[in-house]
């Protein structure tokens, strides 16, 4: 920590010294609300639960959370910047964490913002609490694998906009390998181990079952599992670029 600690800090305090992080926190919430109730039709449900606002997370996060990471590396490098990050006496692994764990934390605060929902839906009827905070759980873990996603692709390049593209794209594949769509496509020639690998990818299958109220420690160990490969990626694309 005490190496992650200065540069969690200098990330975390540059995303509130701009407008950036006002902007992405009034777009997340506004864009949750009308999902929720306009899309989701929450009031019209008649149930008091939030099926319907955690439904739209995995969609909003796929193009709102690379946007929040496509800035992470790419703009580090296009400034110049990230000579000068890398000769601090700090390792590698703690700056591409610290980092990652800056973005993750700045995330997670414009979803716990979303909190009056969870008042509402407890004001209008007796949901179940447990389920919830697994679904908000699961959806905090869902958006650090995002995170991670981006993170390593921001990292191979210093166009903003190349990293947001490829990660949106990257991240899409992700969502939907587990839905027909990618499966029928393996079955024509896949084995069936491929096949159940290949589903086994998905963060919509893992954050359903989450959002059950059941935390298997096989989806958690999925998501942990993804951003340490990532970041693991990005710590070895930093490093080229330094010897490059």
């Amino acid at each position: 920590m005490k190496y992650m600690w200065p540069i969690f800090r200098r990330e975390f305090g540059a995303y509130f010294a701009t407008p950036l992080a006002y902007v992405f926190i009034v777009i997340f919430l506004f864009t949750m609300g009308a999902f929720t109730f306009y899309i989701g039709r929450f009031y019209d449900n008649g149930i008091a639960d939030l099926s319907s606002f955690f439904t739209y997370h995995p969609w909003l996060y796929l193009f709102l959370v690379p946007a929040i990471s496509m800035r992470l590396w790419a703009e580090e490098r296009r400034s110049g910047t990230m000579e000068l990050l890398l000769t601090l006496p700090v390792p590698l692994w703690a700056t591409v964490v610290g980092k990652f764990l800056a973005a993750w934390a700045f995330t997670g605060i414009a979803l716990a913002l979303t909190f009056p929902i969870w008042i509402t839906v407890n004001y209008l009827g007796s949901p179940d609490n447990g389920v919830i905070l697994a679904s908000y759980i699961g959806s905090f873990l869902m958006a650090g694998g995002y995170l991670a996603i981006g993170a390593c692709i921001s990292a191979s390049t210093n166009n903003q906009v190349i990293a947001f593209v490829v990660s949106v794209v990257v991240c899409f594949l992700f969502t939907i390998s587990g839905a027909p769509l990618v499966l029928d496509f393996f079955r024509a020639w896949a084995p069936l181990v491929l096949i159940n690998a290949v589903s086994s990818f998905s963060f919509l299958t893992h954050f359903a079952a989450i959002s059950t109220g059941v935390i298997d420690l096989r989806d958690i160990v999925f998501f942990f599992s993804l951003i340490a490969l990532f970041l693991a990626g990005n710590v070895v694309l930093v490093d080229l670029k330094r010897v490059g």
